[in-house]
């Protein structure tokens, strides 16, 4: 007998991935006769070896898409690398290297990971964003966009280092200072690419209604992040000019309590604002510092907020009164005007803010539990309803009601009018970097911004260039890439050297799957009406906005194109928990890290497998346990030797219901347990319990013995073979080795049709009565499940022990809890 032990699981699942490769296993058929499935993970950056977030991501993946192949689905399940992006460029510089050399090394590094792990894709549609045949369609795309007026160039604000010659993201700052030299930041404007996103936000927002087979929270974030406002857009003037300044509000009903006003410090008033004035040193210094903050840090509600005084007034228009304007931290461009009407008595952190800055409040909004409170006693802001106060004409009103006839009066008075706003704005997609998709457009001095002709493409990036991370990007020094003729007139030119975002080649990943070896388009329009949308979707919550607003933005576009038929790409989503360790997520820098490699090496992939999927419920945040996947490995070595100890020939037929004792208990186990086992996994994931159960059908399969007779043998070879059937999915390359080793001829266990079950199977003949006497247990007795009530009760009161405990008592009530208890009142 074979033991399961390191070096037979190593020859095992070193077999069966060679035979899938060598027979083509998972290489999906064109066969759109068949009811599809297209399986999805969230494609991976190439850093290089992967990490249990990527062990737990994949093998969930690869569960749902064995099991559906198992059910005779024509099953879509590719992997590809999210290639390009500013990592590779870093390590390129740190290595001394080539970005393409060194993403290509972490691709096979990681390839081979991904094999080693037994996932079942179809390596034959394996894509790299940073291959050409790729980022030849992205800029097509861009293109397209360019046509419809999606693309457009504009000027914006970006952290820049003047050592280094280069733009910075908000995380590359660090006090200040850019992470590499250590030298000062500033903020710097750059003519820039957008996508217009915005032109679908009512789109976006709406069919988020139609994403029922997402998680609530991904949809609210997205929901959020879209963010539509109602409300009025106030005209206050500035007190000096009378121009007018717009700001936006979603509470007109506190117009009346406004006592200062706040302009984000992006605004494009402030400059011009506290020009020559003796302000303007202290705001300037303000915005620069304002700079180098993350907005996710600006708008927290945590931190002390900071602002400076610009020395100017507004008039608020509904009282004439002249109110202080403020350069504050935590006020976005990105919402609204830019600018904010402060009421600190109904908004926590105009609240906080006025008073760490000595500002003036007024309550508009009197607390219906507190209607006398002053401003004195006030120790934050109310912010909930009431009736009106100190607002003119509107006094007395429920302030629902006054934010209508305010909003309404203000429109016909010309002092505001009623707004819709959106918190979501156009996409920024230019990056100053080299490892990227170039920006296929071309300045001329005579024909200015000149498309590049779709003949033309791909625009490859050039292999002439030098990475030393100064300079500014590697392509504006490359001539060979720079100089160009017009396309248009045929004059000398230059490219635009730029390059896009990673996040663009993300958004359309899926659709090239469908067809990635296609030379003349993105993808094959009707191959995707097949495919399209992915039914099942499986990535980290922190894909939750950009990555999958994005890909929706494009699914829509595309369809405006005629090239899709679908309105949304994923129909069902999946964000899968973190792996921790010692309660804390997995992380080299916390040194908490578990090498799947060295887990592989000990245990072997389906081992990892079957404690990734075992440990928790694959929404939830997974604890590694040693302890657990020793448990995993003893479970299937129990199954293995099972295998090899007590399977036996049998080729006798037979029918449940003739069969009698264990026998038929341990077929009515069966088939109960491929129910459970096909419900868990058909409807939300829940491999834990269905491998509970698959566990307990071990159990009574251990107990069960064949005595050397052929039908009993049949009977437990058909629980056996169910127990490997069941397991496939989970830990394919065992299941392969004990199908065959039982004498399958199947070329693979996943062409073999999932196990069904038959509902007359499920039924039990007898049921184990509990009896009681005045609630006290005191028989227990085996009777057929449909036994009536008045010969129930005859065995009952004959039973020896109920005899006993009712001798010299009356029987009061008999009452029955069908096919579970009797109990006797006396």
């Amino acid at each position: 007998m074979l033991p399961y032990n390191t070096n037979e699981i190593a020859r095992i699942e070193k077999k069966w991935q060679g035979l899938w490769d060598e027979r083509q296993i998972f290489k999906t058929p064109e066969d759109s006769r068949r009811p599809k499935f297209y399986c999805l993970e969230m494609f991976p950056y190439p850093s290089g070896k992967i990490h249990m977030g990527h062990v737990r991501n994949y093998t969930i993946a690869d569960v749902v898409a064995r099991f559906k192949l198992m059910q005779g689905f024509n099953v879509l399940h590719p992997m590809g690398y999210d290639a390009f992006g500013q990592p590779a460029e870093n390590a390129a510089i740190k290595h001394k290297t080539h970005p393409a050399q060194w993403t290509y090394a972490c691709i096979d590094q990681m390839r081979g990971n991904l094999k080693r792990m037994g996932f079942s894709y179809d390596w034959s549609r394996e894509l790299a964003t940073c291959h050409k045949d790729y980022y030849r369609w992205n800029q097509w795309i861009f293109l397209k966009m360019f046509e419809k007026g999606l693309a457009y160039k504009k000027s914006s604000s970006v952290n820049w280092c003047p050592s280094c010659e280069t733009t910075l993201a908000n995380e590359e700052v660090i006090q200040g200072q850019c992470w590499r030299c250590k030298n000062d930041v500033v903020q710097k404007d750059l003519e820039q690419w957008y996508l217009k996103i915005t032109h679908y936000a009512g789109a976006l927002l709406e069919d988020l209604k139609k994403l029922d087979n997402w998680p609530s929270r991904v949809v609210a974030m997205q929901e959020n992040w879209i963010g539509k406002s109602y409300g009025v857009e106030i005209y206050f003037k500035w007190q000096k000019t009378g121009e007018i300044l717009r700001v936006f509000t979603t509470r007109p009903d506190t117009i009346f309590g406004a006592t200062y006003v706040v302009l984000a410090p992006e605004h494009p008033f402030v400059k011009p604002l506290v020009a020559g004035t003796g302000y303007e040193q202290a705001v300037m210094d303000f915005v620069a510092k304002v700079g180098q903050m993350s907005k996710s840090m600006r708008v927290s509600g945590d931190d002390r907020k900071e602002g400076v005084f610009t020395g100017q007034y507004a008039v608020n228009p509904v009282n004439g009164e002249p109110i202080p304007v403020w350069v504050a931290d935590y006020v976005l461009m990105e919402y609204g005007t830019g600018a904010i009407m402060a009421v600190p008595t109904h908004d926590q952190r105009d609240f906080l803010f006025a008073k760490e800055h000595c500002l003036p409040m007024r309550i508009v909004i009197q607390d219906p539990v507190r209607p006398e409170m002053s401003v004195e006693e006030m120790t934050e802001a109310y912010e909930g309803e009431g009736r009106q106060v100190r607002s003119g004409a509107f006094d007395g009103l429920p302030n629902e009601e006054g934010k209508k006839q305010i909003a309404r009066w203000m429109e016909a008075e010309g002092k505001g009018k009623i707004a819709v706003y959106w918190r979501l704005r156009d996409w920024l997609i230019s990056r100053q970097r080299y490892w990227g998709t170039p920006i296929p457009m071309i300045y001329c001095p005579a024909c200015g911004v000149v498309p590049v002709p779709e003949k033309d493409l791909p625009v490859e990036l050039p292999e002439d260039v030098r990475f030393t991370g100064e300079g500014g990007s590697p392509l504006s020094q490359s001539d060979s890439f720079v100089r160009v003729a017009c396309p248009a007139c045929g004059k000398d030119a230059r490219r635009e050297t730029d390059t896009m975002a990673t996040f663009f080649d993300s958004s359309w990943y899926y659709l090239r799957y469908i067809s990635p070896c296609d030379d003349k388009q993105a993808f094959h329009p009707g191959q995707a009406a097949y495919w399209m949308p992915v039914d099942q979707y499986i990535g980290g919550i922190e894909h939750a906005i950009l990555h999958l607003l994005y890909s929706r933005f494009f699914t829509k576009f595309l369809k405006d194109l005629g090239l899709v038929n679908v309105d949304e790409p994923f129909t069902r989503l999946l964000t899968q928990g973190m792996v921790l360790k010692d309660g804390e997520v997995m992380s080299k820098s916390k040194g908490n890290t578990v090498d799947p490699d060295a887990v592989i090496a000990k245990y072997g992939a389906d081992t990892l497998r079957l404690f990734i999927l075992f440990a928790a419920p694959p929404e939830d945040q997974l604890e590694w346990n040693d302890n657990a996947i020793d448990g995993s490995w003893k479970f299937l070595s129990r199954v293995w030797n099972c295998v090899q100890q007590k399977y036996r020939p049998a080729d006798q037929a037979y029918a449940y219901e003739n069969l009698t004792g264990d026998a038929k208990d341990l077929e009515r186990e069966r088939n109960f347990v491929v129910k459970k086992v096909t419900e868990d996994l058909s409807n939300g994931f829940k491999f834990n319990t269905a491998i509970s159960q698959v566990m307990i059908l071990m159990n009574r399969i251990d107990k069960f013995s064949a005595d050397g007779d052929p039908l009993r043998q049949a009977v437990f070879n058909q629980a056996v073979r169910t127990v490997v059937l069941l397991l496939s999915p989970l830990t394919p390359h065992m299941c392969e080795e004990l199908w065959q080793m039982m004498g399958n001829r199947e070329e693979s266990v996943s062409r073999v049709p999932w196990p069904g079950y038959k509902e007359n199977a499920l039924e039990k003949d007898v049921v184990l009565m509990v009896v009681q006497i005045n609630g006290k247990l005191r028989s227990k007795l085996e009777v057929p499940v449909n036994i009536p009530e008045n010969e129930l009760r005859d065995r009952v009161l004959s039973d020896e022990n109920i005899q006993r405990h009712l001798e010299g008592k009356q029987v009061k009530k008999f009452i029955v809890v069908p096919q579970k208890l009797v109990n006797i009142v006396v």
